[in-house]
């Protein structure tokens, strides 16, 4: 149970970091439209992960699963990866690649997508 909650309170201060990040660039958090991005963000929390606030989602999805304390529980965050990869993650890259450039290019290559 206390991984559980340390896992939660970790997944917070991660999307807290990440939104402050992208509000100290002056940038749209907003993760349905990556077009309207002015900048790339690449400091911070995203030297480390370039998805950060799907990472704090996924952790906070494991927290859940550990509270539940239930085998069945497991599927979501492995369906929150596979959904939020294929269906997010992915046309956002492509997005940031048109966007962005070489600039994205040399980020994604030096930073992992989830951790």
């Amino acid at each position: 149970m206390q991984i559980g909650v340390g896992l939660a309170q970790i997944s917070g201060v991660i999307a807290l970091v990440a939104m402050a990040c992208f509000w100290h660039a002056r940038t749209t958090i907003n993760p349905l439209d990556p077009r309207r991005a002015s900048q790339l963000v690449t400091s911070g929390i995203f030297r480390w992960s370039r998805n950060p606030m799907y990472l704090s989602l996924l952790l906070l999805l494991v927290a859940y699963a550990i509270r539940l304390d239930s085998f069945a529980v497991w599927i979501g965050p492995i369906a929150f990866v596979a959904y939020v990869t294929r269906f997010q993650i992915l046309p956002e890259e492509r997005v940031l690649a048109e966007k962005f450039g070489d600039a994205y290019v040399a980020y994604k290559d030096r930073t992992r997508r989830w951790i």
